[in-house]
């Protein structure tokens, strides 16, 4: 009884000293760091798969007392409620054997719910926006490298339309805050959601999958989406509504990041269909990402194939892929 007992919170001392390390490594290391952000709940999803949701939160919660030691409470706070959620959740999802859609669905919206949250906790304990605060920090970093590039004898007139143009999207990035935040919790899903599967299946332990990329199908909502976000950018601009542009620009750029998924899924399945290589596939994608205009083409496919569902002229062709 006694080494029945012990194995679980011998398991949970070391998974929470591994979450105590990764939050270590989150304030000190600079380039580490941001890794470390995004794997410091990995433990406890594991935590909570293997030994119950019970001592997955009491690891967080040991986790952030350890950490606050050495990075203050405040801090260890925030990490806790931005990041901890998400984990326990996905944990609690595989434990309990949902789909692998749904759990991960269930750790989006908490992933999401958690970073508002913290958001919020540190503008009612500290009186400060951290959003704007970010975006204060950003414009002075410009500000003194376009100034040191001034003072190095680079043209005047350059300078000043860079900063123009840098002053232009730190005012389009304030206005995609909510954007900002969903892609947060997009990110931190995703890793954990992933990553904790592979560790849990070479544990053992039982853990779903996503569907393959080329069979994903995102609601036709994104495209109704896409289209009240033009009227409602149009009647914000033209009628002075902040409020109603600011939204709209939310949901507008939300519906294109959803087109892009699906657009990209439709290009798996092209590319399945013409059996092109990995190594080549990869190259296709990241060619794809990085050039503006094929992205919002790719991204425009998909919203419309949301409605025709263009991959079923591949379906028998390419086996599903």
């Amino acid at each position: 009884m006694i080494s029945h007992r012990l194995t679980p919170l011998t398991e949970s001392g070391i998974l929470a000293a591994l979450s105590v390390v990764l939050g270590l490594m989150a304030v000190f290391l600079p380039v580490l760091g941001i890794a470390a952000v995004f794997l410091w709940a990995l433990p406890l999803l594991v935590l909570v798969v293997r030994q119950g949701v019970r001592l997955g939160v009491a690891a967080a919660v040991a986790a952030s007392a350890v950490l606050s030691l050495f990075a203050g409470p405040l801090l260890a706070l925030r990490m806790c409620v931005a990041f901890a959620p998400v984990g326990l959740v996905l944990g609690w999802g595989i434990g309990r054997g949902w789909s692998g859609v749904r759990t991960f669905l269930a750790g989006l919206a908490a992933s999401v719910a958690s970073k508002l949250l913290a958001f919020l906790l540190l503008f009612f304990l500290m009186g400060i926006d951290p959003w704007q605060a970010q975006l204060d920090g950003l414009t002075q970093a410009f500000s003194t490298t376009l100034s040191m590039y001034e003072d190095m004898g680079l043209d005047a007139a350059a300078v000043a339309q860079s900063r123009g143009e840098i002053e232009a999207a730190l005012t389009m990035i304030a206005r995609l805050a909510p954007l900002v935040v969903l892609i947060m919790g997009l990110s931190d899903t995703v890793v954990l959601f992933l990553l904790g599967g592979r560790i849990l299946r070479r544990l053992g332990s039982a853990a779903p999958q996503l569907p393959p990329f080329g069979a994903w199908r995102l609601p036709v909502g994104f495209l109704y989406l896409f289209g009240f976000s033009l009227v409602g950018l149009y009647w914000g601009g033209t009628r002075e509504l902040p409020a109603v542009y600011t939204a709209a620009l939310n949901a507008n750029m939300a519906a294109m990041l959803a087109g892009g998924i699906q657009g990209l899924s439709l290009l798996s399945v092209l590319l399945g269909h013409f059996r092109l290589g990995r190594g080549v596939r990869i190259l296709i994608y990241v060619f794809v990402l990085f050039n503006g205009l094929l992205l919002q083409i790719v991204a425009f496919t998909g919203l419309i194939d949301m409605f025709f569902d263009y991959r079923k002229r591949f379906a028998g062709r390419t086996g599903g892929r």
